[in-house]
């Protein structure tokens, strides 16, 4: 059994939404030895309610099945909001204390929690079947942790389905509950953000703590089985490039990311904005630019001229997939990816119906911007002071349609609470508005104009 986080148990750190914590809750499975690669199959539940947006967020990074379980507090039958314990959709349940309670009062109380738990389970899965989890890691992912009954009620149903591992993850724990559940034998692993010792309540550790309703999650579910998700190989000049490729249903448009210096297809911020455009019906396809070798290299790194040429390979053989369809196209580069999808943006003209940039090097690709015509998005961080200045000298260069976003306080990286979340509405609404365009004229117009946000 063990415990991981990167987090000291003591820090005051909180999150801007429940979707922000899922995704640094994502970034520390994927980075922690829970999920070695003995972990076999993977299924995401998170407890409904607010649980599910959490666990949304965690299933899309891992490429994991969601689901939610209905568990419900069992409650004193002489004060209902004091929790004696909490059962699970099914009929696994946890009794903390008696409290003084006959046999027939606990019962009942039990009985009447369940009732709720089964009407939720029942709406929740109304035109869907509950993930199978014999067999599997079962990750049990909740908004916080503060007694720990429903957690404990969910980790007994999901040894009762047949789990082979169970993992706890949550964003945020009292340091007591997370040291109980790190001493149960039925518990693999345990994985917490914040452990504090003066928790309080979960809600005091989310700017954004809005009720969550059944309809909500109903749709989180009904959003997660609407994508399917590939690994692919690019073969360029004989070097082949590992890939991810994501289709939702009805998808609107194609998003072809490339990666900044020093990264991956596993970039952890193009995932989480990957992820935001595959909720809004667009495909995405996550690729490696550079083999393992060649990254070794860092002269290939800044190589733009290379690094373009794999980008309008990688288009061309997403192109030609039968999947690509007629649907448009567009770029979302990253750091010096983002001078690559401008040039390749150039070189492919048309083909092309718009081009993003998260923090982009543009004055790497100077000498091709006035040959873009595909409307470009150049979102920059206020505090990122010299690659704004270099975008803002860009953006004076560009003819196609243009703006230039600047989110604030946010630095290079926008690691900063909600920057990333506003580097994907921001991104998710060009792509949007421009893949609509591409289908109501037949080529999108030439003019620039530039507005700074």
């Amino acid at each position: 059994m063990e415990t991981l986080s990167r987090y000291e148990r003591s820090r005051a750190r909180g999150f801007a939404s429940r979707r922000e914590a899922g995704r640094f809750l994502a970034r520390e499975l994927e980075d922690a030895s829970a999920l070695d690669s003995s972990v076999g199959r993977i299924v995401v539940v998170g407890l409904a309610r607010g649980g599910v947006e959490v666990a949304a967020e965690v299933a899309s990074a891992l490429r994991a099945p969601l689901d939610a379980l209905a568990v419900r507090k069992v409650g004193h039958p002489l004060q209902p909001e004091y929790g004696i314990g909490a059962v699970a959709a099914g009929g696994a349940e946890y009794i903390r204390a008696h409290d003084g309670l006959t046999e027939e009062e606990l019962a009942q109380a039990v009985r009447v929690a369940a009732m709720k738990a089964a009407t939720l389970d029942a709406a929740l899965h109304a035109h869907r079947a509950p993930v199978d989890v014999d067999g599997a890691t079962c990750i049990l992912v909740d908004d916080g942790l503060a007694t720990g009954g429903t957690m404990v009620a969910a980790i007994r149903w999901a040894r009762a389905r047949g789990a082979r591992r169970v993992v706890v993850a949550v964003p945020v724990g009292a340091d007591a509950t997370v040291r109980s559940l790190e001493a149960d034998d039925d518990v693999d692993s345990v994985v917490c953000l914040v452990a504090p010792f003066d928790f309080g309540a979960v809600g005091f550790w989310y700017d954004d703590f809005h009720q969550v309703s059944t309809e909500d999650v109903v749709e989180l579910l009904s959003a997660s089985q609407g994508s399917t998700t590939s690994a692919e190989e690019i073969l360029v000049d004989d070097v082949r490039l590992a890939a991810d490729l994501t289709v939702p249903t009805n998808a609107i448009g194609w998003v072809v990311f490339a990666h900044g210096s020093g990264s991956s297809r596993r970039s952890p911020r193009n995932i989480d904005v990957a992820t935001a455009l595959n909720r809004a019906q667009m495909a995405t396809l996550l690729f490696d630019l550079l083999t393992r070798d060649e990254e070794a290299d860092r002269q290939n790194v800044f190589d733009i001229e290379l690094l373009t040429k794999r980008l309008v390979a990688a288009t061309r053989w997403l192109s030609a997939r039968p999947a690509a369809g007629d649907l448009p196209m567009g770029y979302f580069g990253a750091s010096t990816g983002a001078a690559a999808a401008l040039l390749a943006a150039s070189e492919l003209d048309d083909q092309v119906s718009a081009v993003v940039s998260r923090g982009g090097r543009p004055d790497l690709a100077w000498h091709g911007l006035a040959e873009v015509h595909a409307p470009t998005l150049l979102i920059v961080g206020s505090a990122d002071r010299i690659v704004l200045d270099l975008n803002q000298a860009a953006a004076a260069q560009l003819t196609c349609p243009h703006e230039l976003a600047i989110v604030p306080g946010a630095t290079h990286l926008f690691e900063e609470p909600g920057a990333l979340e506003r580097v994907a509405e921001l991104a998710t609404a060009w792509f949007t508005e421009q893949f609509s365009a591409r289908h109501r004229v037949p080529a999108p117009s030439r003019e620039g104009s530039h507005h700074g946000r």
